[in-house]
């Protein structure tokens, strides 16, 4: 079986991860793979010992109508058996027409949570024969949207539990971040943007440090929010607290020296940066939304709390910060959750199934 994966992403996390991961295992099923993805992409290096192909194109987004050429003339030339589209940005809608005009099955992949027009939908969907959803609450958007049940497949994203280990070189952690010795640490990893909610971590911050001041904050991630968040900070008379690490490609490295991760997004589809957390044995408090609580237990491996509520984000951090026991418990639930419900071959075996349905 020949599949041609289509992602977008640039850089090696969240989506691009997941695609690589299916890759390397679908290999190890004997399915032939060609990647199609941007140029002087992460993902293209990294594919590279893996796929049998990997074609390098431009992609300039939804208005990128050559991108359809492009895209057919190599769907043409390896006639595949499916076309798996993985990304937004011009490869679902773009990469839908391209597929139909070669005459493949195409199967998109939906990570986002966020509901979509009445009138992209009808135009949208219609273009693939299977839509697979990363999380139930995905799942349950499109089919409010009016899609058929039948069409829709749940396979969860993955984390390689192997990577993520827990594992801690706590005086390098502390140099690289300046973290002071006595000091617990909370991390938040996400892109600073409006949806994934820092501004209502940083209206908790101050009760937190107010109560219990030997605790800093990792914020990891870019975005065009930060220079308004660093002025939040400097506002609230927090930013001796506060630490912006940027983007790190060695969160493996890091978590197993983190005490709590937060993630307190308002939209949300899975988040893998909480599977990565789970697998590294890390508390999580997390927001009631999206898929979190898919990963997030309340009560076994972290809490939920409303979306938006920062008073509450501040109770159920200063519990897991006040009991290091309750803590630990925690954390090793998570990893039990991560290594049954969310692992590579699960990931992998639910992808496959697909393809040999449609292919039937």
């Amino acid at each position: 079986m020949k599949i041609v994966h289509v992602e977008t992403g640039r850089n090696l996390y969240g989506g691009a991860l997941q695609v690589l991961y299916l890759i390397n295992g679908l290999q190890q099923h004997g399915c032939e793979n060609v990647l199609v993805c941007p140029s002087a992409s992460e993902i293209a290096a990294a594919a590279a010992t893996t796929a049998d192909a990997v074609y390098p194109l431009p992609m300039r987004g939804d208005l990128d109508f050559l991108f359809v050429f492009r895209l057919w003339r190599i769907l043409r030339r390896e006639r595949p058996d499916v076309v798996h589209l993985h990304s937004r940005r011009g490869a679902d809608v773009l990469g839908g027409i391209a597929a139909r005009l070669a005459g493949a099955k195409t199967v998109l992949t939906r990570r986002v949570d966020n509901p979509e027009s009445g009138w992209l939908v009808r135009i949208k969907y219609p273009l693939y024969h299977r839509i697979v959803t990363i999380s139930e609450a995905i799942r349950t958007v499109l089919l409010r949207e009016g899609l058929a049940g039948e069409r829709v497949e749940l396979v969860h994203s993955a984390v390689d539990t192997e990577r993520y280990t827990g594992a801690c070189e706590r005086t390098w952690f502390r140099r690289e971040f300046n973290i002071a010795h006595d000091h617990k640490v909370c991390v938040i990893v996400a892109q600073f943007i409006e949806r994934k909610g820092h501004r209502h971590l940083l209206d908790a911050i101050p009760s937190i440090v107010a109560r219990y001041p030997s605790v800093s904050f990792l914020f990891f991630g870019k975005g065009p929010l930060e220079s308004e968040m660093r002025e939040v900070c400097t506002r609230l008379n927090i930013s001796a607290h506060v630490h912006f690490a940027g983007f790190r490609n060695d969160l493996e490295r890091i978590l197993g020296c983190v005490d709590i991760m937060i993630h307190p997004a308002e939209l949300e589809g899975l988040g893998v940066s909480l599977l990565q957390a789970a697998a590294s044995r890390v508390p999580i408090v997390g927001a009631d939304a999206g898929g979190i609580p898919e990963v997030v237990r309340h009560g076994v491996n972290g809490y939920l709390t409303p979306a938006g509520d920062a008073a509450a984000i501040a109770d159920r951090v200063l519990a897991l910060l006040e009991d290091s026991e309750q803590a630990a418990q925690m954390g090793t639930a998570g990893r039990r959750i991560v290594e049954q419900e969310f692992s590579i071959a699960a990931m992998v075996a639910g992808n496959l199934r697909l393809y040999r349905e449609l292919c039937a």
